[in-house]
């Protein structure tokens, strides 16, 4: 494992990711431990510009062009990732599993196509962590409400959000060494005590 990897927080809506990836730059922020902070769609400048776009209300794209924008939208941040890579810690909020769980297990559009492009624009580079935040349905929907606005994917149904969810689920399957499944749920203190345990093994 490099001491400098690339640790991606996945999860749908609600599920605390992004808490967790802000708590763990402020671990390393006070340890005074050399990171960079993305998320996806966003990022870059171009990204960010991509980001409103795609999470717009009033936005309404067919499936193939919501794919093509997060692409696109990755692509814009690849310069930025390709320069840091193995120099400092990545943490990133979503990445390249996300557009499988949603795009092809939540929309169905066709995984061959998804990860042809994946592998084009990643080349060389690769994941070495990621921590896959669950949530249940009750959580889910208390959380959305306490949020002061909605973006288009907030505003999906439960149905949906099942499909992503498992489909986040199959790839923590596949991928045991490389995943580590966060029971939002529970404990949100034990559960960043956790996250900062499993940091502590991949970067010492």
């Amino acid at each position: 494992m490099s001491k400098k990897p690339i640790i991606v927080f996945e999860g749908i809506e609600g599920s605390g990711k992004s808490h967790h990836i802000n708590k763990v730059s402020n671990f390393l922020k006070k340890n005074k431990i050399k990171f960079i902070k993305i998320r996806e769609p966003g990022g870059s400048l171009n990204s960010e510009k991509i980001r409103r776009l795609i999470l717009n209300k009033k936005s309404n794209f067919n499936t193939h062009t919501d794919l093509l924008l997060y692409l696109a939208a990755r692509s814009e941040n690849m310069s930025l990732i390709k320069k840091t890579y193995k120099k400092k810690i990545i943490l990133i909020d979503r990445f390249t599993d996300s557009t499988i769980a949603y795009q092809h297990f939540g929309m169905g559009v066709d995984l061959k196509i998804i990860n042809t492009i994946n592998r084009f624009l990643l080349k060389n580079i690769k994941v070495n962590f990621t921590f896959l935040n669950i949530v249940n349905k009750k959580n889910l929907f208390q959380r959305l409400k306490k949020r002061k606005s909605l973006n288009r994917y907030d505003q999906f149904d439960m149905n949906f959000y099942n499909k992503v969810q498992n489909g986040f689920l199959k790839l923590a399957k596949l991928n045991k060494k490389s995943y580590k499944v966060i029971n939002s749920n529970l404990d949100i203190k034990k559960n960043e005590d956790l996250i900062v345990k499993q940091l502590k093994k991949l970067i010492k």
